[in-house]
Order: structure tokens, then C-alpha cells, then sequence
């Protein structure tokens, strides 16, 4: 797999990642529906939950450790970019249908901007 230097801003965003995914992982955590219902996110089925709580840490290890030593993987960081981007314009389009809160469409609003970023490194960095 290619990897890239990262410059110091970047190594920053990456290693805050990290943490930001664990934070997830508590919010979609089976066992913790009162978190879920302050942002404003629905109930949802056990297995789907279970399935956000295995990927959200892995991924959050991999922009942590990335941001650690320095050393992007480009498919890396464009898998994980769609990956927020997509959550993000989901809970945006069901937002703006009425479907969720606006306090469910702006949790999406940090990876929606974390995907820009990424989308940005990625065409610089090409």
C-alpha cells in the first residue's frame, strides 16, 4: 500500500480521530439508548449497533495510529473519508426529510468536515 508523509496539522487531525470514533462507539453502544436519544439518533436493531461498535474502534486505531507515525495509507484515508462523509449525508438527508432532529444532522457535521479534509489531502497528495 502507498504511504504518505503527513505534515503536522494533519498528524494532529488524525490522532484526534482516534478518540472522536471511540465517542461514537459509545453512542451506538446497545446498552446505551439515553446517549442515542440526546443527539437525537433513533433505535435501531442490536445487530446494526454491534456491527458501528466492531468498525468505529478499528477505524479510529487506524486514523490514530496514522496521525502516531506520521504515515497515511491513501486507500486508508479514502475508504474512511466516504465512510464519514457518507454518515454524514445520510443524517443530513433525513434531516432535511423530517426524519431526525436537527440535533441528529449535526452530529454529522464533524465528518462531513473530517471527509473534506481527507478529500483535500488525497487530491494534494496525488
Amino acid at each position: 500500500m502507498e504511504q504518505k508523509r503527513l505534515g503536522a496539522g494533519m498528524r494532529w487531525l488524525l490522532m484526534a480521530c482516534g478518540p472522536m470514533n471511540l465517542g461514537a462507539v459509545a453512542v451506538f453502544a446497545p446498552p446505551f439508548p439515553h446517549l442515542r436519544n440526546m443527539v437525537g439518533l433513533p433505535e435501531a436493531r442490536p445487530l446494526y449497533l454491534w456491527v458501528l461498535m466492531a468498525w468505529l474502534p478499528l477505524f479510529g486505531m487506524g486514523y490514530f495510529w496514522m496521525g502516531w507515525s506520521g504515515k497515511a495509507s491513501r486507500a486508508f484515508m479514502a475508504v474512511g473519508g466516504a465512510g464519514k462523509a457518507t454518515f454524514a449525508v445520510i443524517l443530513l438527508a433525513l434531516w432535511t426529510n423530517g426524519e431526525l432532529p436537527a440535533t441528529a444532522g449535526l452530529v454529522g457535521l464533524p465528518d462531513l468536515v473530517l471527509a473534506g479534509v481527507f478529500a483535500a489531502w488525497l487530491w494534494r497528495t496525488r
